[in-house]
């Protein structure tokens, strides 16, 4: 998991996008449309990587219904010292 979350969160295309919304659902569990407004973001970029994340077992939906609210898995919970460490090393870039 620890490879898995520097790849997804520090070193591939699109990573300072899922930090973003990592760090907002980390904050409180938000939908899609919750976060695009939250992050000023387009719709359809927070869902791409909303499905990345959930593919690489980061994040969960609450539910399968519209609106589902989005947070951190028990995995990535379990691996959260590392998530601090890969904030950190991104906030400092």
């Amino acid at each position: 998991m620890e490879g898995i979350l520097w790849q997804l969160l520090a070193s591939s295309r699109g990573a300072d996008t899922r930090v973003r919304i990592l760090r907002a659902i980390d904050e409180r569990p938000r939908n899609p449309n919750q976060l695009a407004e939250a992050l000023e973001m387009d719709y359809t970029t927070i869902t791409h990587h909303l499905r990345v994340l959930e593919e690489n077992n980061v994040v969960t939906a609450s539910s399968d219904d519209y609106g589902a609210v989005y947070l951190p898995t028990e995995q990535v919970r379990t691996h959260w010292e590392t998530v601090e460490e890969i904030f950190d090393t991104v906030s400092e870039a």
